[in-house]
């Protein structure tokens, strides 16, 4: 797949995020804003980096009522987005009404992917909030939901894709964070592979933060892992 490299804009400011995207070619990856640099910088500076070319990838992780979800992943959409994403903890009414919204916009539609378990929860953290059950299991139970639901992908670990791709086959976009070398710190990640086992296992993108964006020359480390993606 090409461009399967989703740079991570964690930072605090809308300076630091342009200095980095400055360095970067549109042209071999994409970008992810999160919820830090949104709530800093507001839907402007999405429009700012998707004018630069940059297919930008929303992670604000919606989750609430129907209606509320819907209406606002229209007003993502009126940005230019390439992708954004909903918490398929929400349930079936909350991702179909969002789908449904979206499928207005035509060709100009975005990407809805759902987030299944955050790669920060590990077993115990999921038994603390009353699922007994493995994170896998309730990846891939969140899963099928968001299939059903008409969604285009999900968010998940590698170490859950393998058994994603046998369940629910290859047209279904795996997007997959905690993506870091063996030379690279985990941080906060719990579930991390390097991008050549990860794509193997079926991931359609991976997404990188610091090992990119912190590296001396970011240019630099992303084709290394645009290398390393490709096999």
């Amino acid at each position: 797949m090409d461009k399967p490299i989703i740079i991570a804009l964690d930072f605090e400011t809308d300076e630091e995020a342009l200095a980095l995207l400055d360095k970067l070619d549109p042209a071999l990856c994409r970008v992810k804003i999160g919820k830090e640099l949104f709530t800093a910088c507001g839907p402007q500076f999405v429009r700012t980096v998707v004018g630069r070319g940059f297919d930008v990838f929303l992670d604000l992780k919606f989750h609430d009522i129907p209606n509320t979800v819907a209406r606002a992943a229209a007003r993502a959409a009126d940005l230019g987005v390439w992708m954004m994403n909903i918490h398929a903890a929400g349930g079936m009414a909350m991702m179909e009404e969002t789908r449904k919204t979206l499928e207005a916009f035509g060709n100009d539609r975005p990407h809805l992917i759902a987030v299944t378990v955050l790669t920060s929860l590990s077993q115990e953290d999921l038994t603390a909030i009353g699922l007994n059950c493995t994170p896998q299991e309730q990846v891939l139970r969140l899963a099928r939901l968001s299939r059903q639901a008409g969604l285009d992908g999900v968010v998940c670990s590698a170490a859950e894709t393998s058994a994603l791709r046998s369940e629910i086959g290859d047209d279904f976009l795996l997007v997959t964070p905690g993506i870091r070398r063996p030379e690279d710190a985990t941080g906060d990640q719990k579930r991390v592979v390097g991008p050549a086992e990860a794509m193997a296992n079926g991931s359609s993108y991976l997404v990188v933060g610091r090992p990119i964006t912190r590296a001396a020359s970011p240019l630099q480390a992303l084709e290394e892992f645009n290398s390393a993606a490709a096999g």
